[in-house]
């Protein structure tokens, strides 16, 4: 039977350097927390704990409808 290993937990970002509020605006940082397709990232993957993945979520939420981030990044033909 194989063996299932699991790898080290990754801390919260957020966590680590204090950061209390997510800004919207702050579109480099919120790049990490969205995937090649412009979906969010899960926190089982981003490894954020649950309050500052809702803050997160907001942010990019923010952000897409003030045009800062993309809804999607697909091209369509």
């Amino acid at each position: 039977m194989a063996e299932f290993t699991r790898g080290r937990r990754r801390g919260c970002l957020l966590c680590e350097y204090k950061i209390n509020y997510v800004d919207y605006k702050d579109e480099r940082f919120l790049r990490r927390f969205i995937n090649e397709r412009g979906k969010i990232v899960p926190r089982r993957i981003s490894g954020t704990t649950a309050m500052h993945q809702r803050m997160i979520a907001t942010a990019i939420k923010r952000a897409r409808l003030m045009a800062i981030l993309p809804y999607t990044n697909e091209i369509y033909k």
